[in-house]
């Protein structure tokens, strides 16, 4: 295994890409107790168009958060207790574009491993069993149809993207998941579940070697066929819609706005597009900023409220949200804070200090053993380097950042999502 060394953060990790074609990272960490293991595969609820053996497959939405579902049976059961019986805490989620599994442990690092290699790597599906799950699944996304945030983000999305699998919700639709099958999941575990798809890491006190003889041990010896993504042609960085609202069992309204950014192609600017986008959404209304203070003491936002940078395979946008009881007047005074800094400038000094602001904010993240693995992965599948954010950190400029701003908080890129109380009869 090669050593990569990050001497900015103190930090480093082995790999070994097996011949099969997974990528495999260890962070020793010595001096602790826990190892984590966290394997992922570079596929998520956006993946549901591609090709598999030379044909064209449309799957029905929600199908990868059904399959992480599914993936927990064994043929002699659930494999839940086998972790439990090792001391294992194990869990797992799907994500626009990406589904993980991951297992934590103080004991018999090495078994929880194997079993978590052999349960994601080997799928056990009967019509019987994938009917069974099915009402589990609806009782969960009617959960989620009952969450405000969940509501206000999934409706920004289909108001600001016109054709992007970022539109449909994560777990899919009580409609959509009645078509899936136990075939519709074996062909997504094979289309996007195969070694060279995927990647391995474990951190804590762990021998490298080790890792890397377990994967080769547990999983299969050769590469399986790589499925071909099709997320639809770019997307216009003009809003499909500005405004979209509904009404929920809320208090008070909630709101989330969202701006188009231009999507960063695959590669290291991935990295650095987010860390820029998270800056510059600082720098309009981050805590430290005169704009948040005046929303804040005048009651149009309240401790809740964050801005950030969000993005996902051919889409990136800054986002706003909050509770408000005038959604519109925070917007508006976002539009006027833009204007502003275009006439006089950022202030130069907060930037540099939200710049070390969210440095320290990064590097904390690396006492956390999940994030790590996490973040690792996403940028592996990327073709980032997570362990690169302090030179990118170094290389931003603050005009970089008036720059996004001045470009992506305009009206023709924005749209907002509310969700008010229902009226009271």
């Amino acid at each position: 295994m090669r050593e990569y060394r990050f001497p900015d953060l103190n930090e480093s990790y082995f790999e070994e890409i097996l011949p099969n074609g997974l990528r495999v990272r260890a962070v020793p960490k010595p001096d602790f107790a826990k190892t984590f293991s966290f394997f992922a595969a570079d596929y998520g609820a956006i993946d549901t168009r591609f090709t598999l053996d030379g044909r064209a497959v449309q799957t029905p939405d929600g199908v990868a958060h059904y399959l992480e579902h599914k993936m927990f049976d064994m043929p002699r059961g659930n494999v839940m207790q086998e972790f439990s019986s090792m001391g294992g805490s194990p869990n797992a989620f799907t994500g626009y574009a990406m589904t993980a599994y991951h297992v934590e442990s103080t004991e018999q690092w090495q078994d929880n491993l194997r079993l978590l290699l052999r349960f994601v790597s080997t799928p056990y599906f009967t019509n019987e069993s994938v009917d069974k799950e099915r009402g589990i699944i609806a009782q969960e996304i009617r959960m989620y149809e009952d969450s405000a945030d969940s509501r206000l983000y999934e409706n920004l999305f289909t108001a600001l993207f016109d054709h992007h699998p970022i539109r449909v919700p994560i777990a899919g639709t009580v409609e959509s998941i009645q078509a899936i099958t136990a075939k519709t999941l074996s062909d997504c575990h094979r289309a996007f579940y195969n070694p060279a798809g995927m990647m391995l890491c474990v951190a804590g006190p762990v021998d490298p070697r080790e890792v890397a003889d377990i994967a080769r041990a547990v999983l299969p010896e050769t590469p399986g066929q790589a499925a071909g993504r099709d997320y639809g042609p770019p997307e216009a960085l003009t809003g499909h819609r500005s405004r979209v609202e509904t009404k929920m069992e809320v208090s008070m309204p909630g709101f989330t706005i969202g701006f188009k950014c231009l999507a960063p192609q695959p590669g290291p600017d991935t990295l650095r597009q987010e860390l820029l986008g998270d800056l510059a959404a600082e720098l309009l209304v981050g805590e430290s900023t005169v704009l948040y203070t005046r929303l804040y003491e005048d009651g149009l936002i309240d401790s809740d409220f964050s801005a950030g940078y969000e993005g996902v395979k051919g889409i990136g946008l800054i986002t706003a949200s909050g509770d408000s009881r005038r959604p519109e007047l925070v917007q508006e005074a976002l539009f006027e804070e833009v204007r502003r800094i275009a006439r006089e400038g950022a202030d130069g000094a907060l930037f540099e200090q939200l710049k070390r602001s969210a440095f320290g904010r990064r590097v904390r993240g690396l006492d956390s053993f999940e994030n790590i693995c996490y973040r690792m992965c996403q940028c592996c599948f990327e073709g980032a380097e997570y362990y690169d954010f302090p030179a990118l950190y170094r290389s931003i400029r603050r005009a970089e950042a008036e720059e996004l701003i001045a470009s992506a908080i305009v009206p023709e890129r924005a749209a907002i999502s509310i969700v008010y109380p229902k009226e009271k009869v």
